[in-house]
């Protein structure tokens, strides 16, 4: 055991870190196994084992600080262009056939949509240009 150089114990160490990272899918273990790397190059240049260790910490603690924040923000931000049904909520549409709380017909975004009043009260007449506040299976809901 004493004839392995330490830049290959840390290689197997950052292939045993992939292990989990692919099994688990968690990030933090990929970042554990690039420090893991950056030691394996550290003690390939010759350096003691403080500074590998300290290179491990060091590549390890960096890659979770600057990647878990941005990683998280990407996770949680809706995508800026909004596409399928989102893309059309908030469009204009003309009024085909009459609409009402129990239905109609509108033309929106170039396709003949069917169509109900959100304000159950309110009908829509035929030539009237409306707003598509949401879409309920295929059925928009204007104002």
């Amino acid at each position: 055991m004493n004839d392995i150089d330490a830049w290959v114990w840390w290689l197997v160490g950052a292939a045993a870190l992939g292990i989990p990272l692919v099994v688990t899918a968690m990030p933090e273990f990929g970042m554990f196994a690039v420090g893991a790397v950056a030691a394996a190059a550290v003690a390939g240049l010759g350096f003691g084992v403080v500074a590998q260790v300290l290179a491990f910490v060091v590549v390890s603690v960096a890659l979770i600080a600057v990647v878990r924040p941005i990683a998280y923000r990407h996770r949680t931000e809706r995508p800026q262009l909004a596409t399928g049904i989102d893309a059309l909520k908030g469009r204009q549409a003309v009024v085909l056939e009459r609409v009402d709380g129990s239905g109609g017909r509108i033309k929106l975004a170039g396709e003949v949509w069917s169509a109900r009043s959100l304000d159950t009260g309110r009908a829509y007449e035929v030539g009237e240009e409306v707003d598509v506040v949401d879409i309920e299976g295929a059925t928009a809901i204007i104002m």
